[in-house]
């Protein structure tokens, strides 16, 4: 039995892992998602001031208070600073950190994944929605970035997801974490999520090439545990072994 602990991304809540939690149950495993503070159905949790901070601890509290050990840490999207400033707490309870087409830490002592890391015109676009529209705090989808996101999300499917969505503290997306050399040697899995696989750049042949762990390609959007289920509890568990 693998024990798996789900961190989902923006915009989300536990919610979004639905389709792939009996599948993953049913192979005799054991997953536990994640509603982060300030997220899905702990909206009413959000303030302006939860972070990035908030957010390693709540999964932190998970893991410690569920006994939860020998740990698939998986995050998605802009967990990939979560999971990673996770296992910089706590390496002693995690086998594995997966990213989910998520952030990938550098082996840096510096910080990153912040907004000031951000390319210019895309940090403009998100301080423009959360001063128009976020109150001065808050982060919705900017429609800027809908397409690019939810190209493969159709019928019910978006619907469904449109209908679950929520703002969320944009300090987590603005903070930067700060890792040690520890999770430097964790070890580490990917998979990555492009339209069309046989006709990639070389940034992305570079970035392939660079990662330290096994991977798995998937044709999807953003959002592959709702769009290709199948396919994703099949990486998983694949790369998890």
């Amino acid at each position: 039995m693998t024990v798996y602990v789900l961190v989902h991304g923006a915009w989300l809540g536990s919610w979004v892992w639905k389709k792939i939690l009996g599948p993953i149950r049913e192979k005799g495993h054991d997953v536990n998602p994640i509603t982060l503070t300030g997220m899905g159905d702990r909206i009413h949790l959000a303030r302006k001031e939860y972070g990035m901070e908030t957010a390693v601890q709540d999964v932190v509290n998970l893991i410690e208070y569920e006994d939860l050990h020998d740990v698939v840490l998986v995050g998605h999207s802009f967990a990939g600073k979560v999971i990673s400033a996770v296992y910089d707490r706590i390496p002693d309870r995690i086998r594995l950190l997966l990213y989910l087409d998520a952030f990938v830490p550098q082996k840096t002592r510096e910080p990153q994944g912040g907004l000031e890391q951000t390319d210019k015109a895309e940090r403009e676009i998100f301080e423009k929605a959360v001063k128009v529209e976020g109150s001065g705090w808050k982060l919705g989808i900017p429609d800027e970035f809908v397409d690019d996101l939810t190209w493969d999300l159709k019928g019910e499917n978006r619907e469904w997801f449109f209908s679950k969505i929520t703002p969320w503290p944009a300090k987590l997306d603005f903070d930067s974490i700060t890792l040690s050399e520890k999770v430097d040697n964790a070890k580490k899995a990917y998979i990555l999520c492009n339209r069309d696989w046989e006709d990639i750049g070389q940034d992305w042949k570079d970035f392939i090439s660079s990662l330290d762990g096994k991977y798995k390609l998937l044709v999807s959007a953003h959002y592959p545990m709702i769009t290709i289920p199948e396919e994703t509890v099949k990486a998983i568990l694949e790369l998890s072994q």
